[in-house]
């Protein structure tokens, strides 16, 4: 009888070499991951800053939605119901009183506008300094006749009032369908997260939405105050278009630190025929206007509930405005606070597990 002599089972490797060889197998997947992401967040940077906007409009809708049920006793149904025919008479108005008494206001100014940049223009030369560059600059009527004009530089993938026109439906729809029923739609997306990560990402989907309902309603009242303060104030100086540029100025205060600054040029043209003495009154009124507004009325307002660094915040801007035109520009604060509670959550407490360091961030 012979013995067959088999060879030993081979020894297992250890564990650590496993894990090893498993992590740097990983790492190039993970890499090309986020380069995909990154790449997918590029090209659809448009889209995604329009999806953006409706959740902002959706948060809108659901704050005066919730704050409606402080005071009657309604379903949530009828609550928004109500919210969205308030909003939609009051939008109805403004756009009728928009197409009767408009288009003249803004031709008076544009015209006062295009004469004090012919003037500035005229001086700046006298001193060898060539405002517009070689090739100029366009009459500012001109753009009366072609509107689309007006917003060439909105985006790349806008090139005319139709394209704002549709991309603002868009914005509508989104925020309609987003507000209508807000918990179906955010348990839709937590159907892709791992069913033991989910109350963790709804809690932070839910802070979120809160940071974003802050920082917009906080700035609707911002840009309000500072409205009614400059229009009742270029009123009794008796400035034309006074309405007009006091919208434009709240409007602007929806950008944080450049807004005051880029709504200021149009104020300084238009009262710029009226003297010098009367130019001074307007600068130092609407510096002292914005100033109270930054100062005193925007801590009031926000409480800490929106903790973004001015650095940062005016980062951000600059980069989103480089990177996505206006549109980055107007949103570039609200997605700066989405990703600051995303990278505090997730990767700072949950990956790093410094809880410590986030507490003193606040």
């Amino acid at each position: 009888m012979t013995i067959e002599n088999t060879p030993p089972p081979p020894s297992p490797a250890p564990a650590g070499t496993v894990a090893a060889w498993r992590h740097i197998a990983t790492l190039p997947f993970v890499v090309l991951a986020v380069a995909v992401g990154l790449a997918f967040l590029w090209y659809s940077a448009p889209s995604l800053l329009l999806l953006f906007a409706g959740i902002l409009f959706a948060v809108l809708l659901d704050a005066c939605t919730r704050g409606l049920g402080r005071i009657l006793p309604l379903g949530r149904p009828w609550r928004y119901a109500l919210v969205v025919l308030a909003i939609g008479s009051c939008a109805a108005l403004v756009l009728a009183w928009s197409i009767v008494r408009l288009p003249g206001q803004v031709h008076a100014l544009i015209q006062v506008m295009d004469a004090q940049l012919t003037v500035l223009e005229r001086e700046l030369a006298s001193f060898g300094i060539d405002l517009f560059g070689p090739n100029g600059r366009e009459d500012l009527s001109q753009f009366l006749a072609d509107p689309g004009r007006l917003f060439g530089h909105v985006h790349h993938a806008v090139t005319g009032v139709y394209a704002v026109i549709m991309n603002t439906i868009v914005v509508v729809c989104l925020g309609l369908f987003f507000a209508g029923q807000p918990a179906a739609y955010r348990e839709g997306v937590l159907l892709f997260v791992p069913i033991t990560r989910r109350p963790r990402v709804r809690t932070v989907m839910d802070e979120m939405g809160k940071v974003l309902r802050n920082w917009l309603l906080g700035q609707l009242l911002r840009s309000t105050v500072v409205t009614v303060l400059l229009t009742v104030s270029f009123y009794l100086l008796d400035i034309p278009g006074a309405a007009l540029l006091g919208l434009q100025a709240g409007a602007a205060n929806f950008i944080p630190y450049l807004g005051p600054l880029i709504a200021a040029f149009p104020v300084v043209l238009v009262t710029m025929p009226l003297g010098l003495p009367l130019l001074a009154w307007v600068l130092v009124i609407y510096v002292a206007i914005q100033t109270i507004e930054g100062f005193v009325i925007a801590p009031l307002i926000q409480k800490g509930s929106v903790n973004l660094a001015p650095a940062w915040t005016l980062f951000a801007i600059v980069i989103f405005g480089a990177m996505f035109g206006a549109m980055g520009i107007a949103l570039a604060a609200p997605v700066l606070a989405v990703i600051r509670i995303a990278a505090l959550r997730f990767y700072v407490e949950d990956w790093l597990h410094d809880r410590a360091g986030v507490a003193a961030d606040k």
